[in-house]
């Protein structure tokens, strides 16, 4: 179970204040009263750069994927026989990895690591780790509030390992309940997978719609999938294959 942090004392403007480059405003504190805060709101913080002040961010269009929308291709097919997925057992791992200083447009910083450790810590926080005999090879991380999993980053040492963790996080939100993954800003990457964007005012219509959803139980501490676990969803049949 997630614990329920103290309040945040901070209050964030309306989204629609937003400007032009999708910053609500700068400045608070990334307490986890403050991060689930926002996350209910439709904002996420992000640095102005990396070690530089916190950014709260609401774009438009906003990146999302609905989970029947995921595509997987033959070859991602293949790819998920080929790796071991597990969740939430190598959380700090997999955020050290996404925040890699040689990774383009890095901007996750100590500050960042440090504040959705703790979120982890209370249950909120979600990793999916892809693994293969030279041990990581891709994984993600996120924020789960009732039906909403905000993503955060990805990551991939190996060919498609970072497409993997995304296969085996949709499965394991497939529990009947309505569920969104926000992606943030859509991507060619994130395109090619079935994400979408929406403007912000619908956005914002469908967050409220899926916050509430109960937390999926198919997140949670120390979970092992085993070899090819992002296979085994009753919903398998209903994505697309290229």
């Amino acid at each position: 179970m997630a614990v329920e942090p103290l309040p945040s004392p901070w209050t964030f403007p309306s989204p629609a204040e937003a400007d032009e480059y999708g910053v609500v405003g700068v400045g608070a504190d990334l307490e986890p009263g403050t991060l689930l805060h926002a996350y209910r709101h439709g904002i996420f913080p992000m640095p102005i750069r990396n070690g530089g002040p916190i950014a709260w961010w609401s774009p438009d269009p906003r990146g999302v994927l609905e989970l029947d929308r995921l595509r997987v291709s033959r070859s991602l097919r293949q790819a998920c026989r080929r790796y071991r997925v597990t969740v939430d057992t190598a959380f700090d791992e997999v955020v050290v990895a996404c925040a890699d200083p040689n990774r383009p447009h890095g901007w996750i910083d100590r500050q960042i690591r440090d504040a959705y450790g703790r979120l982890h810590r209370m249950g909120w926080a979600h990793s999916v780790e892809v693994w293969d005999d030279e041990g990581l090879a891709g994984g993600l991380y996120g924020v789960s509030v009732g039906g909403l999993f905000a993503g955060e980053s990805m990551f991939h040492r190996r060919r498609d390992a970072s497409k993997v963790a995304l296969v085996a996080l949709v499965d394991r939100l497939g529990d009947g309940a309505d569920r969104l993954i926000d992606v943030q800003w859509l991507t060619d990457h994130l395109a090619s997978l079935g994400a979408e964007e929406l403007p912000r005012d619908l956005y914002l219509v469908r967050l409220r719609e899926v916050l509430g959803s109960p937390q999926p139980s198919g997140l949670g501490h120390g979970h092992d999938e085993g070899a090819s676990a992002c296979l085994n969803s009753g919903t398998m049949d209903r994505w697309d294959r290229r």
